[in-house]
Order: structure tokens, then sequence, then C-alpha cells
């Protein structure tokens, strides 16, 4: 049984799991079809060594199937509705206020899928290198998390509460 803190599971209001599942459908199906098209005229203008508009058709088209394929795992995985939320524990759909270790610069955002945009608050994915790390923790409680240049950065969570939007 997955928990709410399983980091498969993407938590999405009804409103973004609607969007993304009408942008799937349309890219697995019409866009698709919109896309050999594009191909195939640009086939038939001749040498495809040289022919920017076939490159640039593939191009798109390689885009476009990496997108379905990335929908296609949100979707799979996505949970509507809202985390089970206890306040006092980082979770997916808590604004969390966290401080850096050695600083005193303070950051507060909502730890949820990067898809809730819209939020009029940051938004950290729970999948990030810092929102895998402090998911779960408590207040008070210190985390340490790699950042992209590989060093090391500690953050002690200051607050956790449930998001209650604008």
């Amino acid at each position: 049984m997955a928990d709410s803190r399983d980091e498969n599971v993407t938590w999405l209001t009804q409103e973004a799991y609607d969007r993304l599942k009408a942008e799937y459908e349309y890219l697995s199906g019409p866009g698709r079809v919109d896309i050999a098209k594009k191909i195939e005229a640009a086939r038939e203008e001749g040498d495809l060594r040289e022919n920017g508009g076939y490159h640039a058709a593939k191009d798109e088209q390689g885009k476009m199937e990496a997108r379905i394929f990335h929908l296609r795992q949100i979707l799979d995985n996505a949970k509507v509705g809202e985390a089970p939320k206890t306040e006092g524990i980082v979770g997916p759909g808590m604004t969390v206020t966290i401080r850096f270790v050695g600083d005193d610069d303070e950051v507060t955002f909502l730890l949820a899928s990067r898809e809730e945009s819209g939020a009029p608050i940051d938004v950290y994915s729970p999948k990030s290198p810092l929102g895998a790390a402090i998911n779960g923790k408590k207040i008070g409680e210190k985390a340490t998390y790699s950042m992209p240049n590989g060093r090391q950065n500690t953050v002690e969570i200051l607050e956790a509460v449930p998001y209650i939007g604008n």
C-alpha cells in the first residue's frame, strides 16, 4: 500500500491531473499524426542530409515523445486529491520553512509536484535533492542533501504546515 510519502506517488489536484491528461491525449493522438505529416512532407523535399525541415521535424518528434513518456509516468503514479498531512512533519502539500545551517537565511516553499504550477510561492518537488532530504522530517530536525555541484548543504526544518492556497 502506497503511503503519502511514497517517492513514486505524485499528488495532483483534479485540475492539474485533467490538464496533464488532456495534454497527454493530444500529444499521443493528434500530435503524433501532425508530426508524422511534417516529417513526411519534409522527406518529400529530397536529400535528407541537407534537409533542415526534416531534421527539425525529427527533433520536434523526439521532444514530443519524451514529453509523452514523462506525462505517462506522472499519470500512472498520480493520486488525485491531497496527500495526508500532519502538521509539523514535512510532506507533499505542506508549506515548509527551512534555514540553511551556518546562515540566517530562511526559505519558505510549497513541497509539491512541479506540475502544480500557479502557486503564489515557490514549489519544490519532493523528488528534488532538497525535497527528498526533508520529506518526513519534523520541526527542529536537520537534513543534509547534495547540491548539483556536489557540495553538501544542511538545513533545519523551522515550520511545516498544510498549504492553504492563495
